[in-house]
């Protein structure tokens, strides 16, 4: 990973990783060591397929372990407890207003974003907008539609 800077995760994320990574090491890498063996023993390589598949997944799987690894070994986990309610911090939870609309995200690294799912990269517009902000204080942001003012209603944790 070409980013050197400090990755934010979860616990819930951090375990998910390392849950990940177990189970590449202890089953998959092995499956997939035993199909290219297999592979190997049908004869002429330059015409099989199951092999060249074989060696493409083990690849990719290894280029997964690699990237996994850097992000537990680089990343900072997020401590939802030491920074309060009273300013936006990595791991708080905002309620914000736009407009007539209500809406609560939930400040993660970038490594868990998902706008959809109301958890918002530090490193998005708004994210880094939102940072060390406090309740009733306003951001307003260039989005493709125009002006988008924020007003921050409560900080839940």
């Amino acid at each position: 990973m070409a980013n050197e800077e400090k990755q934010y995760l979860s616990q819930e994320k951090f375990d998910q990783l390392k849950k990940e990574l177990k189970h590449i090491k202890e089953t998959l890498l092995p499956d997939l060591a035993k199909r290219i063996d297999d592979a190997r023993q049908m004869g002429d390589l330059s015409e099989n397929a199951e092999y060249h598949q074989a060696r493409e997944e083990m690849s990719w799987t290894q280029s997964r372990v690699k990237e996994i690894e850097y992000i537990l070994q680089n990343s900072e986990l997020i401590k939802t407890t030491t920074h309060g309610t009273h300013v936006v911090a990595i791991g708080s939870t905002v309620e914000l207003q736009m407009g007539k609309i209500t809406k609560q995200f939930t400040i993660v690294g970038a490594q868990e974003a998902d706008p959809l799912a109301g958890k918002i990269s530090n490193e998005s517009p708004l994210g880094q907008a939102l940072l060390g902000k406090k309740v009733g204080e306003r951001v307003s942001l260039t989005v493709p539609a125009g002006l988008q003012t924020y007003t921050i209603l409560d900080i839940v944790s």
